[in-house]
């Protein structure tokens, strides 16, 4: 099986992984064979990349970090949970709305202590590229992939269990000012005025002014929507903050909320690939980011998973076929094709291997 983008698929290629709505509805099952039309279909969906299996790619398996249907249960309960804290005001309160936001948080904690026990016991490296699923609004999906980086990366600093609880919840919640901007602003498709920009950064403190009215979660939640946009150079929003002087939540979290929001397709940018966005992460280390949260971040991801096309230094091309562990950088790879592009008879390679250690990835793709 293998990652390639909607663009570079051809009719009749078999589908090498479900499409799953939101709402946990199938809408294309692994097996089924493409047509044009499909396609077509698929591209109305905003769907970018799909798996899909052939002859290059056989025996390559995909390992989902989180089951999917564990996955579409807690962006449903995200999504309605978000719905439901909206009808609170900043500003004023209102009895009714507060005990709906009650429960809504119980859900939340519910969900979290389930993903918690995920990915405690299936030590394998965070891989979202595995999941293709169907989400319309990124605030929800984005929730969900930042409190599953932020429990992992959490889990990697050895905080105990009760602290992973509270990064996970204000993971989930963190965006949730964002439910108070015009959605016409949060997704324009054109680069943001100045004014605009100014308007959706107020969601940090929205986000904060709503959940610190909440007696169901502790007040180091309600940081978590208040400080993820701060960076240790004083350059962050709102408060600008130095430092020590940021929460320890909100430096982990800030690394989770980026890699995620790089790596995910908006309708104003393609998505960064794995690679890329632990890139992105590592020219901030000191000025926005902690190098301490980078480093253990960067060793719980799949930046080269498995399915993904990639080019080495001398030219040649391959599908990563195994993710190894113990050197993160430099997986397994089938070659498929010689230093000048031609197709080969497959052949495997460990980058691990001592006899390989000249050769490393330039490149990384999603296509052939």
């Amino acid at each position: 099986m293998r990652l390639i983008t909607l663009e570079r698929c051809r009719p009749d290629v078999r589908l090498g992984k479900s499409i799953y709505h939101e709402n946990g509805k199938v809408l294309l099952t692994k097996g089924t064979l493409m047509t044009a039309g499909l396609l077509e279909r698929l591209k109305d969906f905003n769907i970018f990349t799909i798996y899909i299996e052939d002859d290059l790619s056989e025996g390559i398996e995909i390992v989902e970090s989180i089951p999917e249907v564990l996955r579409t249960e807690a962006v449903n309960i995200i999504t309605d949970g978000l719905d439901t804290l909206s009808t609170l005001s900043p500003e004023k309160s209102n009895l009714h709305a507060m005990i709906k936001s009650e429960r809504a948080i119980r859900s939340f904690q519910k969900i979290f202590k389930d993903i918690v026990s995920c990915l405690s016991e299936n030590k394998v490296a965070l891989n979202l590229l595995a999941s293709t699923k169907i989400h319309e609004d990124h605030v929800y999906s984005h929730s969900l992939n930042v409190a599953i980086y932020a429990c992992q990366l959490a889990i990697e600093n050895g905080l105990p269990l009760r602290k992973i609880e509270e990064i996970g919840l204000g993971a989930m919640l963190h965006d949730i000012g964002k439910m108070y901007i015009p959605k016409e602003v949060l997704n324009k498709p054109e680069k943001l005025t100045t004014e605009e920009f100014e308007q959706i950064k107020i969601h940090s403190e929205l986000g904060y002014d709503i959940l610190k009215k909440i007696h169901e979660i502790p007040l180091t939640v309600a940081h978590c929507a208040l400080q993820h946009h701060e960076r240790l150079d004083g350059l962050g929003y709102p408060r600008g903050l130095r430092g020590n002087e940021i929460h320890e939540y909100a430096k982990i979290l800030s690394v989770a909320d980026v890699f995620d929001a790089v790596t995910s397709h908006r309708i104003y940018r393609p998505a960064m690939l794995p690679h890329k966005g632990i890139e992105l992460l590592y020219s901030g280390i000191g000025t926005q980011f902690e190098s301490k949260q980078v480093e253990m971040f960067r060793n719980c991801i799949a930046i080269y998973p498995p399915g993904l096309t990639v080019k080495l230094n001398d030219g040649r091309t391959g599908i990563v076929s195994k993710y190894n562990f113990n050197s993160v950088g430099r997986p397994e790879i089938r070659i498929i094709k010689d230093e000048e592009g031609k197709a080969v008879t497959p052949y495997e390679m460990n980058l691990s291997d001592k006899s390989n250690l000249a050769f490393h990835i330039v490149e990384a793709d999603a296509l052939l």
